[in-house]
């Protein structure tokens, strides 16, 4: 199933420190999620009972592309995109090239709360496809090109996207060609 996380919402389905979790939006007993979206980021989850999907959509052996759209800090130029584009250099090691592109602010649900804005910096959105899943990874890398993430949206996961799915909602999946 595909679930349209919202801000604030952990990617579990049970919290000892009450948060709101994933058992507020869905009652369908046996599914996990595939992969993880930390609480302060929005957006695709996959959730699965096969053990065996669950491991190709998260396990970074496989590549499977992750589309991110990153409303950031600043404007990026030709530079900035280029080092996405081939890698960064984070703490943890180089990360693999990005697919990278600047876009138009996409037509999206509002957050709650919205994000802080600063009315002399001004912002744009990225949409960025990754092949590995570090922890925070999209967030390290535009901070590292000197673009801090403002808002964090996973669009798609392989095939699969957000598209006319509703922020808390959620909808059968297609199995993957």
């Amino acid at each position: 199933m595909l679930f349209n996380k919202p801000f604030g919402v952990n990617s579990t389905f049970t919290s000892k420190d009450g948060l709101r979790t994933l058992a507020e939006f869905i009652e369908v007993p046996g599914v996990y999620a595939a992969g993880r979206l930390d609480k302060n980021s929005e957006g695709l989850l996959v959730l699965t009972d096969d053990g065996d999907l669950q491991h190709r959509i998260s396990s970074p052996n496989f590549k499977m592309p992750k589309t991110y759209w990153a409303q950031v800090e600043g404007v990026p130029d030709a530079d900035a995109l280029a080092q996405l584009a081939s890698g960064v250099d984070l703490k943890d090691g180089p990360t693999r090239p990005a697919e990278v592109r600047l876009i138009e602010e996409p037509d999206i649900w509002l957050r709650v709360p919205p994000i802080r804005e600063r009315k002399a910096i001004p912002t744009a959105w990225l949409e960025l496809t990754i092949r590995e899943g570090r922890n925070r990874q999209v967030r390290r890398m535009t901070a590292a090109v000197g673009l801090p993430t403002l808002r964090l949206i996973r669009y798609g996961v392989g095939d699969w996207t957000i598209a006319g799915l509703k922020s808390g909602a959620w909808r059968d999946a297609e199995s993957p060609s």
